[in-house]
């Protein structure tokens, strides 16, 4: 078959239903443009050779030629997602890769956790809130800026625990240490935040010396499976880390938080599900992308499973609140921010590299705008003996100013200049 019918064929293909309305452009490697004039995004190819690694067009071999090399993409990212999709095969199961050996060991964890974390604490600081919080932030208005809705984030969960001063707080999977720091400087809490990232607990590591919150703070390099349960808490949460967990460890996983929890004690676990039930996954048609360069070893479940097995372990679910709007907002942010710093970017990680997270922050924006996955936050506790679990009647400690709950430092400025301004 000739290049020009390869190209004909690719831009029939991409330009079908169900959305006419993004022009595409194809670029051959002398600088022939064939395809709309009025193009969203052209696809620019390198060689005759990146042809052939683009047909039959998917998703998949779309989001590889680009991080590659074997193509460059001109366009907007929500453009350039929105023509990926085109390609998704939806429906098919994805076959997930194992990074190293039997799927979701301790070692084949860390190992992941490893690929994915240690980057360049640099790098994600270009793209990150000033807290440096990676994981869905929570938005109060279409104008928030990244950084109040990462604050309120971690007080909505801070909210949702009901911390008090003195609580023994545990945050499994404590990434760069926002939720911990904020736990300990706005409420008063006793914290302990464990990750498997050499990283990210040299970074939590300093900040708490920073801050002088050796006290009230600490980071452990440690898996959820080795804690003490000796040492018991009042309070845990878990943001961003179940995804990691695995469908076959979810039952260890919600027992060992069991064991870990006081009698009376709550804990929110914070994480990505799948759209479908089991035996009906769903693909964006970018899963295998993701797991090859992004997420090794990841596997998201529904969040009805998720509840199914916290019962299981004999936590009771007190409340159930869907974020899925709140991760797209997020990933854009994102987006737009790597954007911002690509050529830093390019310094600190490689082209490559810059690449994959491109793409990746950006197709999850779009998975999540589509449905095809959510996240939910699931606040449950730990009976006490005689079946009590003490937690507010009604969300409003949530949601409205009153003592016992802290503002957020933005509020009492906001406040203050009001008040100096009368």
């Amino acid at each position: 078959m000739s290049v020009q019918s390869n190209v004909s064929m690719l831009l029939r293909f991409v330009g079908r239903e169900p959305d006419p309305s993004l022009p595409i452009a194809v670029r051959y490697w002398d600088g022939k443009l064939v395809g709309q004039n009025d193009a969203k995004v052209t696809i620019a190819l390198k060689s005759p050779a990146s042809l052939l690694q683009l047909l039959p067009p998917t998703a998949g071999k779309f989001a590889r030629a680009y991080v590659e090399g074997a193509i460059d993409i001109i366009g907007n990212m929500r453009d350039v997602v929105a023509l990926g999709a085109r390609m998704a095969n939806i429906g098919v199961t994805r076959h997930l890769p194992r990074l190293l050996g039997p799927f979701h060991t301790r070692r084949s964890d860390r190992n992941a956790i490893q690929f994915h974390y240690d980057v360049s604490n640099d790098f994600y600081s270009l793209w990150l809130d000033r807290n440096m919080v990676y994981s869905c932030a929570y938005f109060h208005s279409e104008n928030d800026t990244l950084d109040q809705a990462q604050q309120q984030k971690l007080d909505h969960i801070c909210r949702k625990l009901c911390l008090q001063p003195g609580d023994r707080f545990l945050d499994v999977g404590c990434g760069w240490g926002g939720l911990i720091l904020w736990a300990a400087q706005h409420y008063g809490a006793h914290c302990v935040g464990i990750t498997l990232s050499q990283n990210q607990h040299q970074f939590v590591s300093n900040r708490i010396r920073e801050l002088g919150l050796q006290n009230v703070c600490e980071v452990r390099l440690a898996d959820y499976r080795e804690l003490d349960e000796r040492q018991r808490f009042n309070k845990i949460a878990s943001v961003g880390m179940f995804e990691h967990v695995g469908r076959k460890n979810l039952p260890l996983y919600f027992s060992k938080i069991y064991r870990l929890l006081e009698p009376g004690g709550l804990v929110l676990n914070h994480g990505i599900s799948t759209a479908f039930m089991k035996g009906r996954e769903l693909s964006s048609g970018f899963g295998d992308f993701i797991d090859r360069y992004v997420f090794p070893d990841g596997e998201l479940v529904h969040v009805a499973e998720a509840m199914h097995e916290l019962a299981d372990s004999g936590l009771e679910a007190r409340d159930v609140e869907c974020l899925r709007p709140h991760y797209a907002k997020t990933l854009w942010h994102w987006v737009d921010r790597l954007d911002r710093k690509a050529e830093i970017a390019r310094q600190y990680v490689g082209e490559k590299s810059y690449r994959v997270w491109r793409m990746y922050m950006a197709a999850s924006a779009y998975a999540f705008e589509r449905g095809w996955i959510s996240l939910y936050q699931i606040l449950g506790g730990r009976p006490r003996q005689d079946g009590s679990l003490p937690y507010p009647l009604t969300r409003a400690h949530l949601y409205d100013r009153h003592p016992g709950f802290m503002e957020l430092p933005s509020q009492v400025a906001a406040r203050e200049m009001t008040a100096l301004a009368r």
